[in-house]
């Protein structure tokens, strides 16, 4: 029997809640053509990924190549780096290299204009769950949606802890198209890493979830999957309306199996794990090839790009590299690493492309407003858009008393920080920043 397209979960019960309409702005969707980035150094930090922050296996003056592995830790949450170019180690030093007060060590390597692979990457050989987990690390794999947790820690589960794993290709933020070419394009690499992941790990059943906004790819999946029913038979597709930000982990787990995640619980608590479909393009390509994660997909595109386009960046590019690659209409007004809605702003253009990195965004003051912090009128705008059901405006003042035990207690750290009460906001409170700050205070 043909596998067909799902629509979004219904409940009685109307669990999930908020979220707004977003002009998505996504000119690199249909864009084919895939250019890669060669530059002539790059910087390397050694902390892109939750957990602990990985020492350096190679000296000052090292000759690496592209795969080679360049740092690791003993520690189990944490994730080993690659050499992304071939080409000589220039420097090690400690510095804080996106200016967030956080400081890491950085590898620099000058190229050598080769790009020459490491001669030792072999195609993994796996006979069992260990053996699966270990090359899920050994991949350099972290969660490539933003998260940046480590994928062989997540991966990590007890027999029938979990029985749903969900392939997250929502893709909610405006811009960013790296999940849906992925999908469009590596479909294979995605599917047969599901298929990995359910045999190794004993998960029986597979979702993909994509929001409506990408009918292609759910199309082109949904045909790869009909042609080989047999293999694919436990994976089904589920579209969910394009409503920001549906992508969120929890609303994914809800709107394909309707199943809550408690406030203080993970995913595999609801017996489910979610993984980024770029993500496990990434392990597909992995199990297929030996090339551990080197390179990133990157979306570019802002009213200041002359050409918005998808670009493979080797890991630790320059930034200002890259939009030189891609060519800029005028001087930059602001530049975003991510999408609008939960990327950060940045202060210089210096920074590297990290393993968790999926979009710049360069625009012109016209495609965006800066605006004073104005008083509460109390509208109540910020809760009808939660998608978790919190008061962003009574935890921010509790938060501004310095009452930060109330504002866990009223939910604080339910937050997932997607931005939609700052985005809805007419007093133009940074709603997000004030809770950021909260939660770090915690």
């Amino acid at each position: 029997m043909k596998n067909k397209l799902l629509k979004d979960f219904e409940s009685p019960v109307k669990i999930n809640r908020g979220g707004i309409s977003l002009n998505f702005e996504k000119a690199t969707a249909f864009s084919e053509t895939v250019i890669t980035l060669y530059p002539d150094k790059v910087r390397i930090p050694l902390k892109m990924h939750i957990g602990a922050e990985c020492e350096p296996t190679v000296k000052i003056r090292d000759q690496v190549k592209v795969g080679q592995l360049i740092a690791d830790s003993k520690a189990f949450v944490s994730s080993p780096i690659y050499a992304s170019i071939s080409g000589i180690v220039k420097s090690i030093q400690i510095a804080d290299e996106n200016n967030s007060g956080s400081e890491t060590t950085i590898i620099e390597i000058e190229s050598d204009g080769k790009m020459t692979p490491y001669e030792n990457l072999t195609v993994p050989q796996i006979n069992s769950k260990e053996e699966f987990l270990q090359e899920v690390r050994r991949s350099g794999l972290v969660g490539l949606g933003g998260a940046g947790f480590p994928a062989s820690v997540k991966l990590t589960l007890e027999d029938g802890e979990v029985d749903t794993l969900i392939a997250n290709g929502a893709e909610c933020e405006p811009y960013i198209t790296v999940d849906d070419y992925n999908m469009r394009h590596n479909q294979q690499d995605i599917l047969d890493a599901m298929n990995a992941i359910m045999n190794w790990i004993g998960i029986p059943n597979g979702i993909i979830a994509i929001e409506d906004n990408k009918m292609e790819a759910a199309n082109i999946l949904l045909q790869r999957i009909n042609d080989e029913p047999q293999k694919y038979s436990n994976i089904t597709i589920v579209i969910m309306n394009s409503v920001y930000p549906k992508g969120m982990e929890k609303l994914v787990i809800y709107n394909t199996t309707g199943r809550t995640v408690p406030a203080g619980k993970l995913p595999k608590d609801v017996g489910c794990v979610v993984m980024n479909t770029t993500s496990l393009a990434e392990l597909g390509k992995y199990l297929r090839t030996g090339i551990p994660l080197v390179s990133k997909l990157i979306t570019v595109d802002g009213s200041a790009v002359s050409k918005p386009q998808n670009v493979i960046v080797p890991i630790g590019s320059l930034i200002s590299d890259l939009l030189s690659f891609v060519g800029l209409k005028s001087n930059l007004d602001l530049v975003m690493m991510g999408g609008p809605m939960m990327g950060i702003t940045l202060s210089s253009l210096e920074n590297p492309i990290l393993k968790q990195n999926n979009a710049i965004i360069a625009m012109l003051k016209k495609e965006f407003q800066l605006s004073n912090e104005s008083a509460c009128i109390r509208c109540a705008k910020c809760i009808d858009v939660c998608p978790m059901r919190l008061q962003p405006t009574n935890l921010v003042t509790a938060i501004k008393k310095n009452q930060i035990a109330q504002a866990k207690e009223d939910g604080l750290l339910t937050c997932m920080e997607c931005g939609s009460c700052d985005y809805i906001c007419p007093a133009k409170i940074p709603l997000v920043q004030y809770l950021r700050f909260g939660k770090s205070k915690v």
